[in-house]
């Protein structure tokens, strides 16, 4: 008598009855969005690398231009803009001026690259001297509604300067009502806004921190980003931006966030996207670099694993690596 057993090994036999079964499809250029800090500054010749994060730098305005063309001559599509300017104040002024770091950096980057889809972090821990997304009170509490008009400020004049997405990641309360009411209000009612609306209070970016020049001065952000903990707040947090106007939502981080962005992919409609942030780039680097591990193939697994859980974009800083190398179509 024949002895009955599940064999799947039948269907991993050959590479192309793998690929003809593989029920995740394969990474696109298209799924991908690259950071990118730009730094204010007179020294166009300006490229510090960040040590916390190996292959990465804070830019000039000039050298973004031209990092950033290369990139698009190997397929790159998206972006995202994280600015550092000259000066720093607790109104975080430099953050919706009209000729800020990264309202000069989008009208560069659509003159040279007009079909590249530039997206802008809208926050204001880079800009404020003390390093929270908030308005601070006298006491040190980040003040939500008084917040409210800096972030719509800010995302109206990356709008005006042709952002094709604004995505606020600060966290605050109301924030998209907010910045959707002013987009509309400026007529920019075709102008996107990508939520970071899943953002935990994580140890997984101690390195972007190091990037952007935003640690807090004092305290930490547990106030107004999310307990590590909590699986069901994410689903309250994805509905209530997306009742209050948003396009799109991000989950972030991304790896050790891989039930909570399976959860609210099948929770809602929007499009959903994964950050793959600095501290999952950085072990992965690291271990790379001193040959612990093969650093492509467990690149590529990561990001995998990310469309698996239900991302559809990956903003991750493996973008101009995977593009660079051909390891995606």
């Amino acid at each position: 008598m024949t002895q009955l057993f599940h064999r799947g090994r039948r269907l991993r036999r050959t590479p192309e009855l793998r690929a003809l079964v593989r029920e995740t499809p394969p990474l696109l250029r298209e799924d991908l969005i690259m950071p990118y800090f730009v730094v204010e500054t007179d020294d166009v010749s300006f490229r510090k690398p960040i040590p916390s994060m190996p292959g990465q730098f804070q830019l000039s305005l000039a050298q973004l231009e031209e990092q950033v063309a290369r990139a698009v001559d190997t397929g790159l599509t998206s972006v995202l803009l994280f600015g550092l300017p000259a000066t720093k104040d607790p109104m975080a002024r430099a953050a919706y001026a009209e000729n800020g770091i990264v309202q000069q950096a989008v009208r560069c980057l659509k003159k040279r690259c007009p079909n590249l889809v530039v997206i802008t972090d809208v926050c204001l821990c880079e800009y404020m001297s003390h390093g929270h997304c908030g308005i601070l009170s006298p006491d040190g509490q980040v003040k939500n509604d008084e917040t409210l008009p800096l972030l719509a400020m800010t995302a109206v004049s990356h709008a005006q300067a042709g952002a094709d997405m604004v995505a606020p990641s600060d966290m605050m309360d109301g924030r998209v009502a907010a910045i959707r009411e002013a987009l509309d209000e400026k007529g920019f009612r075709q102008t996107p806004v990508l939520s970071y609306a899943v953002k935990y209070a994580s140890s997984f970016y101690g390195p972007f921190r190091d990037a952007a020049e935003s640690a807090p001065a004092k305290g930490d952000r547990k106030s107004y980003q999310m307990d590590p903990g909590n699986a069901r707040e994410a689903l309250i947090e994805a509905v209530a931006d997306i009742e209050e106007g948003a396009d799109a939502i991000i989950v972030k981080p991304a790896g050790p966030y891989g039930d909570i962005l399976r959860t609210v992919r099948d929770t809602v409609d929007v499009p959903v996207f994964a950050y793959q942030v600095s501290g999952e780039y950085t072990m992965i680097r690291a271990a790379g670099l001193n040959g612990w591990i093969n650093e492509d193939a467990v690149m590529m697994e990561s990001l995998l694993g990310l469309k698996r859980a239900g991302a559809g974009g990956i903003i991750t800083y493996f973008a101009e690596a995977l593009l660079k190398k051909d390891l995606v179509r």
